[in-house]
């Protein structure tokens, strides 16, 4: 059986229910609680469904912040 671990507050995950990257800002009721790059509507993730956000993740991430910003 593979180990949980719980992201740390501040570090980029990527939630596997939603297909979106946030960043972890908080831990209520065991929930997690993510903010869009670049700012947003927050919401709410099951830890459980998160891992940290790699390299083609952050990058996807970063590019629809940036055409979002755009138009």
């Amino acid at each position: 059986m593979a180990e949980t671990v719980t992201p740390d507050v501040g570090e980029l995950v990527y939630d596997t229910k939603r297909d979106r990257v946030g960043e972890v800002v908080d831990y209520q009721a065991g929930r997690a609680l993510l903010r869009p790059l670049g700012g947003g509507i927050e919401w709410e993730a099951d830890p459980d469904e998160l891992w940290p956000a790699d390299a083609n993740e952050r990058l996807r991430a970063r590019v629809n912040e940036m055409n979002t910003r755009r138009f």
